[in-house]
């Protein structure tokens, strides 16, 4: 998967790798996307992963599939740092819960443009028939620019706010 990449992971190959490399491609601060070494190093570093040791090695493993049944602890470390449920990384949630996780990878993606979060907090207090004339303003430009009507992908965020992504 390339990074940046705003489409889900499939499950062809690990669904864990799929996931994991999707979560690499998009979990992370504006600039260039976590490295192995960069997450292996800040998960062993300290107890706040429960005291996991995950080395650069494995977790390559990981991502590329030759490894796929990792130990609950790691699987919990990954989770907690980029800020997942852990039954997504396990494949265990239903899809309407898989397709809510990855919904807020793309929206915490979207954020990560200055312009895009100057637009979304200055509608913020704004009554609800005008937030739907500004949807229907950008639609338009969207139609305009032949640009898919919603990039956000499937279903409409329900105003929950989203989980705080990992810092550097």
């Amino acid at each position: 998967m390339a990074p940046g990449s705003d489409t889900a992971p499939n499950s062809e190959g690990s669904p864990l790798a799929g996931r994991l490399n999707y979560l690499f491609a998009n979990m992370h601060p504006p600039g260039a996307p976590y490295t192995n070494g960069y997450v292996a190093e800040e998960i062993s570093g300290g107890d706040a992963y429960g005291g996991v040791r995950l080395s650069e090695q494995y977790l390559s493993m990981l991502r590329n599939g030759k490894r796929t049944n990792p130990s609950p602890d790691v699987l919990r470390a990954l989770a907690k740092f980029f800020a997942v449920p852990v039954g997504y990384l396990l494949g265990d949630l239903s899809e309407s819960q898989t397709e809510r996780v990855e919904e807020e990878v793309r929206f915490l993606v979207a954020m990560r443009d200055q312009r895009v979060r100057g637009i979304a907090l200055r509608a913020v207090g704004l009554p609800p028939e005008v937030q739907d004339s500004l949807t229907t303003i950008i639609a338009q430009f969207r139609q305009q620019m032949n640009l898919p009507p919603d990039p956000a992908g499937p279903g409409e965020s329900d105003g929950e706010a989203p989980r705080e992504q990992p810092r550097r």
